[in-house]
Formats: structure tokens, C-alpha cells, sequence
């Protein structure tokens, strides 16, 4: 039987599966959870170290990651941060279009200053964001965090610890949560990950 022998409703629906079938040998093979369909980013608006207020929306055109930990955390967080730092460093030229993002949960001990001083610890182009207790409470229930002092009740003069999520957002260029990065994601795949979103 010729093509043109075809009726045009199976023609159309052999080009649509070949269509389909392009697209997806050109998606990108993430590594880290793929949100499909990818919802805009909620807003983040904390105080960096120079009292501003960071506005997540006037990041477009970047990509962005955004974790969510705390300076005296003993081990998610300076895992995380550290393999931020090889992703940069892996990133070469690219990473001057990457911001990395660590927002403080326990505003009780790390304001502004803390978190970005704990943040750029690890590297120096690394923003470190934190604010009052009821903007953080409220930036977490914006991006359906769940983070809780391991000993509620007790001053803050005493060592505590902070269940937190070890997930990082990973935030395309026009805004929207794209990935989700698992706690010890090679860092080399992370860089992967972000390129192919660039």
C-alpha cells in the first residue's frame, strides 16, 4: 500500500507519534526528579548579608538552586554546600549563570549575616538568606517546608539541632521548579543537570 493510499487520520497520527518520539530523544536525561509539569517557583524574599531583601522573581534568565538548611547543621548541610562548591567548579564559564541559594530555617540563631557568612564558607559566590522568624515561617509554608526545632521549648542558648529537608529546588530560567536534587547527588550530575537547563 502506497502513503497516499493512507487515510489522513492514520498519516497524522504516524507524524504525531514521530513527533513525539523526536521530542523525546532531544529531552535531557536529568538525573535529579523531574516535576512534570514544572510549577512556577513560590516567592522567596528573605534579607541577604547587605540588609536587601532577595527577590527570586528578578533571578529570570538564571538558573537557581535553593536549599533550605542552617549553620550548625552536622552533616546534610555542609555535605550539600560542599557539593554545591564541585558543581561550580565543574560548571567552568557556565556557573556565571547559576545562583546558589542556601536559606537559613532557624532564624533564632543565623540571621542574614550568619547565612551568608556560613554559605560563601563553602564559596564565596554562594548567597546565604535568612529573616525574622515570621517571614522565614511564612517563605516555609509558601514552599511546603517542614523544618522544626529537635527540642522545642528550649532556649536558644542550649545546642539544638533542626529537622529540615535535605532536597534542593533546582529553579529553571523563566522560574519554575524543574528538579529536585536528592541528598548526595554526585556533584558532577548536578552540574549535568543545570548545564542542560541552561
Amino acid at each position: 500500500m502506497s502513503q497516499s493510499s493512507l487515510p489522513r487520520r492514520a498519516l497524522r497520527r504516524v507524524a504525531a507519534v514521530a513527533l513525539v518520539a523526536s521530542l523525546a530523544a532531544c529531552a535531557p536525561d536529568f538525573h535529579g526528579v523531574v516535576l512534570d509539569p514544572p510549577d512556577p517557583a513560590p516567592p522567596l524574599a528573605l534579607v541577604d548579608s547587605t540588609g536587601a531583601t532577595f527577590d527570586l522573581a528578578a533571578e529570570r534568565g538564571k538558573v537557581v538552586l535553593v536549599f533550605f538548611g542552617y549553620t550548625h547543621c552536622p552533616d546534610v548541610c555542609p555535605t550539600t554546600l560542599a557539593d554545591w562548591r564541585r558543581a561550580r567548579a565543574a560548571l567552568g564559564d557556565d556557573a556565571a549563570r547559576v545562583r546558589w541559594i542556601f536559606v537559613s530555617v532557624d532564624p533564632e540563631r543565623d540571621d542574614p549575616r550568619a547565612a551568608h557568612r556560613y554559605a560563601a564558607k563553602f564559596d564565596t559566590a554562594f548567597t546565604g538568606l535568612s529573616g525574622t522568624p515570621a517571614q522565614v515561617a511564612a517563605t516555609l509554608a509558601q514552599w511546603k517546608i517542614g523544618a522544626h526545632r529537635d527540642d522545642a521549648g528550649r532556649d536558644t542558648t542550649t545546642p539544638y539541632t533542626v529537622s529540615h529537608p535535605s532536597t534542593v529546588f533546582v529553579i529553571d530560567r523563566e522560574g519554575r521548579q524543574r528538579l529536585l536534587h536528592r541528598l548526595g547527588l554526585p556533584a558532577e550530575q548536578v552540574a549535568a543537570d543545570v548545564r542542560a537547563l541552561l
